[in-house]
């Protein structure tokens, strides 16, 4: 089922359950379009998409991650940043190399385009009425293992995955922050915010206490933060670095 624009944006949410019926053919090579299309830095297009529907893949994927979404998904898109294509082209044509990829900046932008690209294919999947559910864990579970199970050379760095599928459920809608908290007028917000994550914090805990398909206390500040908490133990910038980013110090 076809959704409009505002279907499309406002009624996202993340699907964890799908059919075993696949993706339409034509569906795919929409996403595949949308993809290719994604806006990039300077149209360098510093990404690649390794689109997994092979079941033994995917489950070695859940393996690694416990995200059973990947293994029962029709599709799942790992999208990475990607220099090594155009490594390829500067030795084709006699171009001497830039140690651009090997920055920060250098990374910071193919992780843009990368998400960029993720976005575009989950906008145009939802369009279509297929469910999304990215997946950051593919990342930071076991960077090593995944890249050589996908055979990433180096100048390939691992950013974001995407479940794809026909959906099985329909989960409640997240409530997000309200505009005030997320957009501001020219210049950053300079008052007191503390009430209004306060009262977005209550909601949350509200929205979890009464959601269907399973409540929690959960609030939003306290939950967040376990995230980070679990986050300050990955070795993104070792796993990076293996990929052969990072190495410069700018």
């Amino acid at each position: 089922m076809k959704k409009s624009v505002e279907q499309t944006l406002l009624e996202r949410r993340s699907i964890r359950r799908y059919e075993y019926d696949p993706i339409p053919e034509g569906d795919m090579d929409f996403i595949y379009a949308a993809i290719r299309n994604t806006p990039t830095s300077y149209n360098g297009q510093q990404f690649s998409v390794i689109d997994i529907c092979d079941q033994d893949i995917k489950q070695k994927l859940y393996e690694i991650t416990n995200q059973k979404q990947i293994k029962t998904c029709s599709h799942f898109l790992v999208f990475v940043a990607d220099y090594h294509k155009m490594k390829i082209a500067w030795k084709a044509k006699g171009v001497e190399p830039s140690v651009f990829p090997d920055t920060a900046d250098g990374y910071t932008v193919g992780v843009i385009d990368a998400s960029l690209a993720l976005m575009s294919a989950l906008v145009a999947a939802e369009s279509r009425g297929i469910g999304t559910c990215p997946i950051g864990y593919i990342r930071t579970a076991d960077p090593e293992k995944v890249s050589a199970l996908l055979q990433l050379p180096k100048g390939v760095c691992l950013v974001c995955g995407l479940a794809l599928g026909i959906p099985r459920e329909l989960p409640d809608l997240k409530p997000k922050q309200p505009e005030e908290l997320l957009i501001y007028r020219n210049v950053y917000r300079s008052d007191d915010m503390a009430g209004d994550i306060i009262r977005y914090d209550r909601e949350i805990q509200k929205y979890n206490a009464t959601r269907a398909g399973g409540s929690s206390d959960n609030d939003w500040v306290a939950h967040i933060t376990d995230y980070y908490r679990e986050g300050e133990r990955y070795n993104s910038l070792a796993a990076a670095r293996a990929q052969g980013f990072l190495t410069e110090e700018k």
